[in-house]
């Protein structure tokens, strides 16, 4: 877990309502670590000779770190939080990131870059998923 995410977290001037700190905190770096970890496995595919092959691949990597990207934006923000927003984007990133998981391991085997992606994407989706038990 990041030191300045929960840092921020810490010096939030009021409190942050029924949600575990620890939990968000690791949420919103997941969700930050992951939408570099697609950005970068998306050019990576570029990169590959075999583009073509990759192009599922690629779509969800720019899908994924969107997501995750807006989610962790929003998991920043503490201020007015309206949890079901916050629910549902934590189940879309659970989603985008189960998706691109599944079709980065299936390249796994042949490019390193999609093994590491799945793995940030696997760690996400489970962050989101700790947030979203935690919120309930």
């Amino acid at each position: 877990m990041s030191h300045h995410v929960s840092s921020m977290l810490e010096t939030y001037p009021h409190d942050i309502g029924n949600i575990d700190a620890q939990k968000l905190a690791a949420c919103i770096e997941a969700c930050l670590e992951c939408a570099q970890t697609c950005t970068a496995c998306a050019d990576a595919c570029l990169a590959e000779d075999m583009v073509a092959g990759l192009r599922q691949c690629i779509r969800l990597n720019l899908d994924c770190a969107d997501v995750c990207a807006a989610t962790g934006a929003v998991l920043s923000r503490q201020t007015g939080t309206d949890v079901a927003v916050q629910r549902a984007l934590l189940e879309a990133c659970r989603a985008a990131c189960a998706a691109c998981a599944e079709e980065c391991e299936s390249h796994a085997g042949m490019h390193e870059h999609c093994r590491v992606c799945a793995e940030a994407c696997r760690a996400c989706e489970q962050a989101c998923a700790e947030l979203l038990a935690a919120l309930s």
